[in-house]
């Protein structure tokens, strides 16, 4: 009998020693910790970029020449030696000048200037294609103008001396080698009407643009301007 009551006084005890539990606290729902979304880190500025907006902002805006008088005989002789930019009277003429600076594995022909063989990473497309000098292969890779000629006539190039369109049509800083095809593609086209099928080039290829443009003080049309505003805003 002794032993029955001690239990029942142990037992009291135990629950007097335990708290029961809230309804309320086991009802409540799990708590879950929601982390801050991560900022949005815009990518760096890039100085090459910058400064071609900067420049842009400076050039003038004006309608076409529309006089269709452009022929490219009046820029001179094609890829003349004979100009005050760089490679200039170097012994080599233009194409060949281009082709060492843009071809990769280069091999030049003994004694000469010329290009004889490489392999162009052409910036206009992304594709590599291999250049062999010939009657029937060279023009697989071509020396295209950047601004072309009829562009810069038509926006201020009429104006110049002889010396100065030939000097601008043999100016490194406006050519770059290309494939045959794509150069056929932009022919005199400004930015308004074409750009690189290759995304990765078209901010350079407006940055040279704007370089040369206002290098010669040559003028934009709205059009144009508003064509690399856009490609530049992505740079």
């Amino acid at each position: 009998m002794l032993v029955v009551v001690a239990l029942v006084l142990f037992v009291t005890w135990m629950q007097q020693r335990t708290p029961a539990s809230s309804p309320s606290s086991s009802l409540a729902p799990p708590t879950t910790s929601t982390s801050a979304p991560a900022p949005v880190v815009a990518p760096p500025a890039n100085p090459r970029f910058d400064h071609a907006r900067d420049l842009l902002d400076r050039l003038p805006v004006r309608g076409w020449d529309r006089r269709t008088d452009f022929a490219r005989y009046r820029f001179g002789e094609a890829w003349s030696d004979d100009v005050n930019v760089e490679f200039g009277r170097n012994g080599c003429n233009t194409r060949d000048d281009i082709l060492r600076r843009d071809l990769a594995n280069l091999v030049v022909r003994p004694g000469t200037c010329y290009a004889q063989s490489g392999v162009l990473h052409d910036p206009y497309t992304g594709a590599t294609i291999a250049f062999v000098r010939g009657p029937d292969t060279s023009s697989t890779v071509q020396i295209d103008h950047l601004v072309s000629l009829a562009d810069a006539w038509y926006k201020g190039a009429r104006d110049w001396d002889d010396q100065r369109r030939r000097d601008f049509a043999n100016d490194p800083r406006n050519l770059v080698a290309v494939g045959g095809q794509a150069n056929f593609d932009k022919a005199f086209r400004d930015v308004a009407s074409w750009l690189p099928p290759n995304p990765a080039f078209r901010c350079e290829f407006v940055a040279r643009q704007i370089d040369v443009k206002t290098a010669y003080g040559l003028w934009l049309s709205a059009k144009e301007k508003r064509a690399m505003e856009d490609v530049l805003a992505s740079c």
